[in-house]
């Protein structure tokens, strides 16, 4: 009931972006949990032909920044809502009309355009929606109303396959119906002021640290993304609903973990939560890479899965990185743009990752995948390491947050 009053008791954009989280967690569920296993079922891909679907799965995100700034004279809700109208086609269609390898490419890649357009919308959204000193709270919770729609997406997609007999095809389809929703409920939002198409294309000296950062993040989540459920598809031999099932319990985990790690990063800083994530992730890759090698078949298969769950924990971690542009920001219309850049900038280096993954794999062995994600892990630690935040300002001042958004329900 106390969840049901603060909900009653928000703002009428809260809501609808809460609403419209919801909606798109549980479609992005739904794709997660049936990507692979369509692909390997479709096509039966070697290591170096689903590395390769990375480039039409990832240049969208190289491509954001100049789309973004094409885009300008939409505002961050409305730029939002186009994204998933994005997402909902490229759905439908790769359910519908992937009958080769070329189609695939074509609407992974307009999916995925969608993808990579609200990654920084959403982080701008939330913050635009925060109060000033809780800002990774809301993130936080935010991001646990994702976890939960993805949980209920996964299950569903356990159910589809092993009770109702579902194909991939339906699947895809009630995805598009998600997203399709969600635009619809984004549409109903305020909207805000767009900022001018320049700033996305302009890269501020001052905000080196955070770019960096940002790289090493893309670099990290391009291998997991890609290489970690394809470890359990073709090394483990786990079938549709092993994924769903690890999506399921991880999101359950998230709930619960997404406002814990919000609040972290309130009260003990980015540096912490940042370096604290990198010596995890080396852990990460040592499991992924080398239980089979060292343990028991079994054993190491639940190695693997306790690794793709804590993976999925790290990936929420991204939030403290979005915290620490917002603070280094030195005007509020700055926070967007650079969420923005530095989108494109990391996929400027993961596409490469990727292709160097599916080639370390094709010629050594999975295990490569992982010692180079380890090395990443490593230079990420120093990076974090190295951060350093500005002095605190008076709050009607706090860089990155206007005062309209001060006012914003807590």
């Amino acid at each position: 009931m106390s969840l049901l009053r603060r909900f009653s008791a928000s703002s009428r954009d809260l809501k609808l972006f809460l609403v419209a989280s919801f909606g798109i967690g549980m479609a992005g569920s739904i794709i997660d949990a049936t990507l692979n296993n369509f692909l390997n079922f479709r096509f039966a891909l070697t290591g170096f032909q689903r590395s390769f679907l990375e480039l039409p799965r990832e240049l969208p995100g190289l491509l954001v920044v100049v789309v973004s700034a094409m885009l300008a004279f939409l505002c961050s809700r409305r730029l939002g809502a186009l994204s998933m109208a994005f997402s909902m086609l490229g759905a439908v269609l790769m359910g519908a009309f992937a009958k080769t390898y070329a189609m695939i490419m074509v609407w992974l890649f307009i999916y995925s355009l969608g993808q990579h357009l609200f990654i920084p919308v959403a982080s701008t959204i939330g913050m635009e929606l925060a109060a000033d000193e809780k800002v990774g709270r809301r993130l936080g919770q935010l991001n646990s109303i994702r976890n939960l729609s993805a949980v209920i997406g996964s299950f569903l997609v356990f159910l589809a396959f092993k009770y109702v007999g579902l194909t991939f095809k339906h699947t895809f389809f009630i995805a598009g119906v998600g997203f399709g929703l969600s635009v619809i409920v984004m549409f109903m939002m305020q909207p805000k002021t767009p900022h001018s198409a320049k700033l996305f294309l302009k890269p501020h000296r001052e905000y080196r640290s955070y770019y960096l950062l940002a790289v090493l993040y893309g670099s990290r989540k391009q291998l997991f993304l890609t290489f970690a459920p394809w470890v359990l598809v073709t090394v483990f031999r786990q079938p549709t609903q092993t994924i769903a099932t690890l999506l399921t319990i991880g999101g359950i985990i998230g709930i619960f973990f997404q406002p814990l790690l919000g609040w972290s990063i309130d009260h003990f800083g980015e540096r912490l939560v940042l370096a604290s994530e990198a010596l995890l992730l080396i852990v990460v890759c040592a499991g992924y890479g080398f239980a089979r090698n060292l343990f028991a078949p079994q054993t190491a298969f639940i190695i693997a899965c306790g690794c793709f769950l804590l993976d999925q924990m790290l990936m929420s971690v991204n939030m403290a990185r979005t915290t620490y542009m917002r603070k280094i920001a030195r005007d509020p219309s700055h926070v967007q743009s650079s969420l923005t850049l530095a989108t494109s900038m990391d996929h400027v280096f993961s596409i490469s990752i990727a292709l160097l993954a599916g080639t370390l794999w094709s010629a050594f062995g999975y295990q490569y995948v992982f010692l180079l994600g380890a090395i990443i892990a490593a230079a990420n630690l120093f990076a974090a390491l190295r951060i350093r935040l500005p002095k605190p300002l008076p709050r009607r001042a706090a860089p990155g947050l206007s005062p309209a958004m001060e006012q914003a329900p807590k």
